[in-house]
């Protein structure tokens, strides 16, 4: 089984310190099923590649069986030569460190988005390209397929390839997209799985399992189609089940502590339903509709013929639905609202042909290596020809009396960006996607610091 991963961010032989491994020695890796060796085929300047290669002992796999029954099968399979879990569980042991994200000579770098490709061969395909294409594309990779041949090369081209991974992001997501979707790809596992499964399936899947579209495939299939087991592990994966399960006012409370004086949030929302109305947009998207305030405002208007709220939370929806009264005495027309469960890090047909989109304060919520997929599902896929934009101004925080210095304003912001920055983001969405982005401000207005909120209005 072989694995390789390679950079050409320069230096790139400094990929050696983020796998703690040194590129100029082999390293021997014992396992109970084999032994695996870590060693780099090219470490330049340019372009450094490690290499994880797995020797697994058939004899050893099936020894101490007992029963003779069905013994050939056990000796003739794919188990040593086929990417499965023995792979991850090499790779775990191999680069435990790096899959943390710690590299204290580095951290700068382990933190960093990196230029990263990844091979497999032969992984398995239990599902076809097409399940391979839908477990590792919404993740922001790039899939490449090279059947491997064999004595029935169309029977074989559905079963094993040889894979290619190439993408931007952290190489700890790298690894840890690796280490879940192996085994799920192969369908099986060749060791016991038990309750702590759920606990390595939820560390690993931190921060992308939870809005991954094939979640529920992933978790069966991880956990070897323990029906309890996976249960157990989607409850805990449900948002409903964790923060989401609060109010959405007990869950704002922070930062409307900050911003109610002012009473901001309905300034955002109107100054959201009067850029949308100047752009003449009919069909409108709230991508991270939350509870439906600002659906609920443009229900009000009669130029808003079509309307969709889009949350990863289903909670939220079922708030945003008291809301709105759907499907009650007195509420709007079926066809006129529709709520979505889904995420903003995969394309979805279902409001690709809405005339505009609104993020209103949900950038904030992201974290910095998931904003490129948002940005190419919204600007770059779905491209509706009017994109709204609130977030805060980091600026005018220090005019928050109640506020610590470097605090965000709620403890779930990832980051929060200056005006500087935020016109910078919006410059570079401009140039790659083809958009012009207008800036304003919402709020109070300080001469020096700016308004509270910031707001961008990028047109197609």
């Amino acid at each position: 089984m072989f694995l390789s991963i390679a950079t050409t961010c320069q230096p790139a032989t400094d990929l050696g310190y983020l796998l703690h491994k040194h590129p100029d020695r082999l390293h021997e890796i014992e396992q109970t099923f084999g032994k695996a060796w870590v060693f780099y085929p090219e470490a330049g300047e340019t372009r450094c590649e490690a290499a994880l290669v797995l020797d697994v002992d058939p004899v050893g796999l099936v020894r101490g069986k007992g029963s003779a029954d069905g013994l050939l099968d056990q000796y003739v399979n794919d188990r040593p030569y086929a990417a499965s879990s023995f792979l991850s569980v090499a790779l775990n042991k191999a680069f435990r460190t790096a899959m943390t994200g710690v590299c204290k000579p580095r951290q700068d770098l382990a933190d960093s988005a990196l230029p990263l490709e990844a091979v497999i061969c032969p992984l398995p395909m239990r599902g076809g390209e097409k399940l391979l294409r839908q477990l590792f594309e919404p993740l922001g990779w790039s899939v490449s397929v090279d059947p491997v041949p064999g004595p029935d090369a169309a029977a074989m081209s559905n079963l094993y390839a040889r894979v290619q991974l190439t993408g931007t992001a952290r190489l700890s997501a790298l690894l840890n997209h690796l280490y879940v979707l192996i085994p799920v790809l192969d369908d099986a596992k060749h060791y016991w799985v038990g309750d702590d499964e759920i606990d390595k399936l939820l560390k690993r899947g931190e921060g992308w399992l939870d809005s991954h579209p094939a979640k529920d495939l992933i978790v069966r299939r991880y956990l070897r189609h323990r029906g309890v087991l996976a249960r157990a592990a989607l409850e805990k994966l449900a948002p409903e089940t964790q923060q989401e399960a609060i109010e959405p006012e007990a869950r704002r409370a922070p930062e409307d502590a900050l911003e109610a004086p002012m009473r901001l949030h309905d300034e955002r929302l109107a100054a959201v339903v009067d850029a949308l109305r100047a752009a003449g947009a009919k069909t409108i998207a709230d991508l991270g509709c939350g509870e439906g305030r600002l659906l609920q405002r443009l229900l009000r208007e009669r130029w808003a013929e079509r309307l969709i709220g889009l949350d990863p939370a289903a909670r939220e929806l079922e708030w945003a639905a008291k809301r709105l009264k759907l499907h009650l005495p007195g509420g709007p027309p079926e066809e006129r609202v529709r709520l979505l469960h889904g995420s903003l890090t995969y394309r979805d047909g279902r409001w690709a042909d809405v005339d505009a989109a609104a993020l209103v304060e949900v950038i904030e919520h992201l974290d910095p290596d998931r904003l490129p997929l948002v940005e190419r599902v919204v600007f770059g896929e779905t491209r509706p020809a009017t994109v709204v934009v609130t977030t805060p101004n980091a600026d005018y925080n220090a005019l928050f009396p109640n506020l610590p210095a470097g605090a965000f304003r709620h403890p779930d912001h990832r980051f929060e960006w200056t005006r500087a920055e935020f016109e910078a983001w919006a410059g570079k969405i401009g140039s790659t996607y083809g958009y012009r982005p207008a800036f304003s401000g919402i709020g109070r207005l300080d001469e020096t610091l700016g308004a509270p909120t910031q707001m961008a209005v990028f047109t197609r």
